[in-house]
């Protein structure tokens, strides 16, 4: 039998805290989101922060809600038409719409963009008013979209891609923890950093409440020069690692779950670039090895990295089980 050894806990804090929720539940979800939900103070939920919130929503939240702001303009300016007189716009007659919101509606479409065919043109003083006011909040509101828009396209962010499962593979004449990932993007990233950071809750003796705690995994390689295919993060399991002696069923039972942090000099953007991710227990596979996922193109000098390939894996036995007198042993005949 081996000997489970006592780890040394890492002292450093992640930021997560040690005490634990009614439901243990992981820290860090695939996407690397944070699996918390702020609850702000009342004052706090109307101090909204437009310029975060439409940097980080997705592409097609954006569009939708940059639509839904046009209409909405359009249509209140199309109201205040209605309401100084349809009649006091020329050229109404000429504009083949039928109904008299929708000609205060491209009216208001053609004052917001300062597009101004010529059809429609106002007549009177209030009309004149309330035209020039659309179009000073036209050019604002399409002075902060295009900001919007520079600001989503010119902010630095990595697209890495990661195995499906964290294995526990061969390595050498022992069984170490290994996942796999790779840049998604055909820009070059360099100066890759990788941090593995092992969370377990410690339930003690019975006589104090559980705590979380935290470990770092020293990796075979922690830093690569460049990240041009694929890089499997090797952390070999010897009897100095927090996981040696440890099976699947353990690592369930300590709500296990491994950390990724990741970062990156993108030659794009010439700025560093961060990236994180985890790996919960339910997400770990026994006795498996990963499958190449680059290959070389015949009758040329280039390499094909297949992305779709990274996840795939194989079945395989795991050496077994060095004893630490044996490993002692063999240190001192070494010697």
């Amino acid at each position: 039998m081996r000997r489970r050894n006592t780890p040394k806990e890492e002292t450093r804090e992640l930021g997560f805290g040690s005490r634990l929720t009614e439901n243990a539940t992981r820290l860090i979800n695939r996407d690397g989101t944070f699996n918390v939900v702020r609850s702000k103070p009342l004052l706090e939920r109307f101090n909204f922060d437009l310029y975060h919130r439409f940097i980080t929503m997705s592409w097609g939240m954006f569009f939708l809600k940059i639509l839904a702001a046009v209409l909405f303009i359009n249509c209140l300016f199309a109201c205040l038409y209605l309401m100084i007189g349809i009649d006091k716009l020329s050229g109404v007659a000429e504009n083949n719409v039928d109904g008299d919101f929708w000609d205060a509606f491209f009216f208001s479409a053609q004052s917001l963009t300062t597009v101004g065919y010529g059809q429609m043109s106002p007549m009177s003083w209030g009309m004149s008013m309330v035209a020039a006011c659309e179009s000073m909040v036209g050019w604002l509101m399409f002075a902060v979209a295009s900001g919007l828009f520079y600001g989503r396209f010119s902010r630095p962010a990595a697209r890495m891609l990661y195995s499906e499962h964290g294995i526990f593979a061969p390595y050498k004449d022992r069984t170490a923890f290994m996942f796999r990932i790779a840049n998604a993007r055909d820009n070059q990233l360099i100066e890759v950093e990788t941090e593995l950071t092992l969370s377990m809750v410690d339930h003690g003796d019975g006589t104090r409440a559980p705590r979380r705690r935290y470990y770092r995994l020293k990796l075979e390689l922690e830093r690569i020069n460049l990240l041009s295919l694929s890089w499997t993060i090797v952390h070999p399991i010897d009897a100095d690692s927090p996981l040696y002696g440890l099976t699947l069923d353990d690592l369930k039972a300590a709500d296990a779950e491994f950390l990724v942090f990741i970062k990156a000099f993108d030659d794009t953007f010439s700025q560093t670039v961060y990236h994180r991710s985890s790996y919960y227990h339910s997400e770990l596979l026994w006795g498996a090895k990963f499958k190449p996922m680059y290959f070389p193109i015949e009758q040329d000098t280039k390499i094909r990295l297949e992305l779709d390939k990274i996840s795939e894996v194989e079945a395989v036995a795991l050496p077994e089980p060095v004893l630490e007198t044996e490993e002692e042993e063999r240190s001192v005949s070494d010697l």
